[in-house]
């Protein structure tokens, strides 16, 4: 029972968020609410009318989730490491509270009520309108998610800006990409992706009292979102037909997703594909306090039925095989998921560090579209038994890939092993700036080496010595060079080992492929008999002109070259393959002059169209983490082959600090071209005259 108005004798409270927030460094997120984090004191003052009357004293009481189901009774000293304290100070007709909460407390919404006591027990006075947001600290060495380094927190935790690694293992490419975590109403949207998962809605009072585990944490941002089985936030598309949505490669930063689902009524977001998925789980990480990174694995194997090996089928005119509706293996160009930084209680020592979560809806792992968290050092020693989803992960840096031609009878010819082709060069942004860490090593022991071989044994993979271009009579090797990305001549070289002549039937094929092994058309076919001589090599060029790919390529599709050798005398034919990715134009993004909050600033962004027609219905989109949210800017007409466009818009910045200013580029033949600035945002100081 709250006392009579009149004579109350606590009048105010102020929860001091300024000087909270920043000692918690949750300022960039809110500077008027409170946010504070686990295992790290605050403070909140109390305005009384007069000084607590003498035997009164305080009760500190927290409610937490729906309706309030979960109740914590603060107490009074210091107590044992897993519970809510505090102390009282009181000068005249103020009194600072000191509240302490424990390392692995709930994460979430909680409501405070301060309750003035009698001395006989009774309850004079209440406030209890005091709200405040507690997440994660991977500052405090108590906390599971603790990380021991400053460098890593400031780039895994509060860096707004990413860097997301595509293209192909040969020809990598780095897009930037806006997490903006501590943009406005993010971290409400976070709690509300949680509060929206299958547990939270089944039982939502069992669901905040796993909230203190990162691991549970985690796992349900992985299965929330992708939209598959549950009110998730994105709806996954690798087939083209974007229509009713945004096409994946359009997105150039976390917010606008995350606010279109919040705003929808928890409705999912179309559409997103592996590294959409991979960094808004990364927005959402990083916003609760979770120190995370994205990360791409190239030549990244999906292995459906987990024998680890990747087994594409052809048919005799090397075109993939469909399976009836099947599920099939697949090698995608590259795969990104992301790492998050905990310890590992549920699991024996050795797994703490580095765990993979993987957003992308591919398979189930206990009923859920959901993968990981996996320690990184588990799928490294090849300890498949460790939860969550090694097995599936394991293939995805190890699998071997197998081409079989199927021949009209059904029977199946063996014509590629490839042992070492999958897993390579994964990659994350550098900690140090905006350049690419390569992290193969965490996930697997160097290619031959005595350590690999013992993994693959304990993984229950058989190690045989590579077949791949290895026929025995003629010893005939084949390779595909190609210089650069970009559509120009291929080279197919067949060499020659062996110490007679050899006469064989060459094809090489081009095709138009998705970035997960989705067929897209076939581009161009040669087949012709070609003479090697001793000890020599051979040398095809095929020229590929634009007319040749327009028809069969759309958004950023790579090229898929096939060649393919048959030679009398040999015991099986040969084949191999090449991805090779569309170079993209460059856009040119410019923000001069200095920049302050809140001032007017002028951008210019120019492009200059490589292709040989006119592109119909231009489109920029810019946003940038504090400078502004995602804006599009259509262009007026065709811009004609050789043809600069340029445009100019206006924003003003938000936020101070070294900023990114993102574009992306979209029209009726380009699609996915990117470009960014580096904008510094100050404060201007008025001067009193």
């Amino acid at each position: 029972m709250a006392a009579a108005a009149g004579n109350s004798l606590i009048n105010d409270v102020d929860l001091r968020s300024h000087e909270n927030n920043l000692a918690h460094r949750t300022r960039e997120i809110d500077r008027e609410r409170l946010i504070v984090r686990r295992g790290q004191p605050f403070s909140i003052t109390l305005q009384c009318s007069k000084s607590l009357p003498p035997k009164h004293h305080l009760e500190l009481v927290l409610h937490l989730g729906k309706r309030d189901k979960v109740l914590i009774k603060v107490q009074k000293e210091r107590g044992a490491g897993d519970k809510w304290w505090f102390n009282q100070q009181g000068v005249q007709d103020e009194m600072l509270l000191t509240l302490h909460s424990s390392a692995d407390a709930i994460i979430g919404q909680y409501r405070l009520a301060v309750l003035m006591m009698s001395p006989d027990g009774r309850i004079l006075e209440k406030a209890d309108k005091i709200k405040f947001h507690l997440l994660f600290n991977p500052w405090c060495k108590d906390d599971v998610v603790y990380l021991p380094d400053e460098s890593l927190l400031q780039e895994y935790v509060m860096n707004e800006d990413g860097v997301i690694y595509r293209g192909t293992w040969d020809h990598i490419k780095s897009n930037p990409w806006n997490y903006g975590q501590f943009e406005d109403y993010v971290m409400d949207i976070c709690f509300e992706v949680l509060d929206n998962s299958k547990d939270a809605l089944k039982n939502s009072k069992m669901d905040v009292e796993h909230r203190y585990d990162p691991v549970y944490v985690s796992r349900v941002i992985t299965a929330m979102v992708n939209s598959n089985g549950d009110r998730g936030v994105l709806t996954g598309c690798w087939d083209d037909s974007y229509s009713g949505g945004v096409p994946p490669y359009r997105w150039t930063g976390s917010v606008p997703i995350l606010q279109q689902w919040s705003k929808a009524g928890a409705r999912a977001v179309k559409y997103g594909q592996c590294w959409v998925f991979a960094a808004v789980a990364c927005t959402v990480l990083r916003c609760l306090g979770i120190p995370t990174r994205l990360i791409t694995n190239f030549s990244s194997a999906h292995d459906v039925d987990g024998n680890l090996s990747i087994d594409v089928l052809l048919n005799e005119r090397l075109e993939p095989l469909a399976l009836d509706g099947r599920k099939k293996d697949s090698s995608w160009n590259f795969h990104c998921w992301v790492e998050s930084w905990m310890k590992r209680d549920d699991l024996p020592k050795g797994y703490d560090g580095w765990q993979v979560l993987d957003p992308t809806p591919q398979e189930l792992s206990d009923g859920e579209f959901c993968c990981g968290p996996c320690p990184v050092t588990a799928i490294k020693e090849g300890n498949l038994g460790v939860k969550y989803d090694a097995p599936f992960l394991f293939a995805e840096v190890n699998a071997d890939i197998i081409h079989w031609i199927v021949q009209r009878d059904g029977q199946r010819k063996k014509v590629s092993v490839d042992q070492s082709g999958v897993g390579r060069n994964i990659s994350t942004k550098s900690v140090y700036g905006d350049y690419r860490d390569d992290v193969t090593l965490h996930y697997k022991y160097p290619e031959g080496s005595k350590e690999e071989r013992e993994v693959y044994e304990k993984a229950g993979r058989k190690v045989t010595e590579p077949t791949n271009g290895s026929a025995e009579p003629g010893q005939l090797k084949l390779s595909i060079k190609h210089a650069k990305p970009g559509i120009w001549d291929t080279i197919t070289v067949v060499k020659n080992e062996g110490s007679r002549d050899a006469h064989a039937k060459l094809t090489m094929l081009v095709m138009a492929v998705t970035y997960n092994s989705l067929h897209r058309g076939e581009c161009q076919r040669q087949t012709i008999s070609v003479t090697v001589p001793a000890h020599k090599a051979y040398k095809e060029v095929l020229r590929l002109h634009y007319d040749d790919y327009a028809r069969c390529v759309s958004e950023h599709h790579p090229m898929r070259v096939k060649a393919f050798l048959e030679a009398p005398g040999e015991n099986e034919p040969i084949m191999t393959v090449a991805n090779i990715p569309l170079s993209m134009p460059e856009l040119l993004v410019q923000a001069p002059g200095k920049a302050f909050v809140r001032d007017q600033v002028t951008a210019y962004i120019s492009f200059t169209n490589p292709l040989p027609v006119a592109l119909k219905g231009g489109m920029f989109t810019v946003e940038g983490a504090g400078l502004l949210t995602a804006t599009e800017i259509h262009v007026n007409g065709d811009i004609f082959p050789g043809l600069m466009v340029s445009v100019e818009f206006v924003f003003s910045p938000m936020r101070t600090g070294v900023r990114k200013l993102l574009v992306d580029f979209d029209c009726d033949r380009l699609k996915d071209v990117k470009g960014a600035a580096t904008v510094v945002v100050g404060k201007r100081y008025h001067v009193l005259e």
